[in-house]
């Protein structure tokens, strides 16, 4: 039986140039759809996040307003009450051997934004995958986490060069809060030196291998996404 780690935000919100916030958390897709998709493979998870704080949904993730249809957004809901006494105690991310973990898979929302675009533990997790060559999947904003293994010191990367896809400043923009935003993530992966790729048209499923490397773009991605990675573990 394959053991996915799942690395959860802890953010619940994402600080705008202004000083406002925006609430926010992890996108519901970009979690449930993999997990529902590993869990059927016969796949072990296990919730981490900084801190081991419980994480947020985003509710516009369950709404019209993020593109969910009712019944989808029922179905969602459903899942994450059953889903509860996991996510409500995710272990401490500093916690974590990586070496445990076939898989290890970071869904999106904003909230990677917020803190794992800086967190250090994860970002030296994530070398530490990537030099193993084992599997390390990242979706739509949970890519913002590769900016936390951009040495301080030098404004290196072990991610310079790779093929990568991530929520792209097209469908960024489609939200209001982006205008204000400190930066998107699509420029700071480029300044990076990563090799962003994107669908030809916003909104449409995008996934890219680059090795033990994979991302995908947006919620659209996660099932593409999860099936890629499930071919790869078995």
């Amino acid at each position: 039986m394959a053991n996915v780690l799942m690395v959860v935000s802890a953010a619940d919100h994402w600080t705008l140039a202004d000083g406002s916030t925006y609430p926010t958390g992890f996108w519901a897709e970009e979690l449930l759809t993999p997990y529902e998709c590993f869990q059927k493979a016969g796949m072990e998870i296990t919730f981490a996040t900084p801190g081991g704080k419980a994480p947020t949904v985003d509710e516009t993730s369950l709404s019209i307003k993020g593109g969910v249809l009712p019944p989808a957004a029922a179905k969602f809901k459903e899942k994450l009450a059953e889903l509860e006494p996991q996510l409500s105690n995710p272990r401490d991310l500093a916690d974590i051997d990586p070496d445990a973990f076939d898989l290890i898979f970071y869904p999106g929302g904003h909230g990677p934004m917020e803190d794992l675009a800086y967190d250090k533990t994860s970002g030296e997790l994530l070398s530490q995958r990537l030099a193993s060559g084992r599997p390390l999947a990242l979706l739509c904003h949970a890519p913002a986490a590769l900016l936390a293994t951009i040495d301080e010191a030098t404004g290196q990367t072990p991610f310079a060069n790779k093929n990568v896809t991530a929520f792209s400043n097209a469908e960024e923009i489609i939200n209001p809060a982006a205008k204000k935003a400190k930066w998107l993530l699509e420029d700071r992966l480029k300044a990076a030196g990563m090799n962003y790729q994107k669908a030809l048209l916003p909104m449409r499923p995008k996934v890219v291998q680059d090795g033990n490397l994979f991302t995908g773009q947006n919620p659209q991605s996660s099932q593409e996404l999860a099936e890629l990675l499930i071919a790869e573990l078995t």
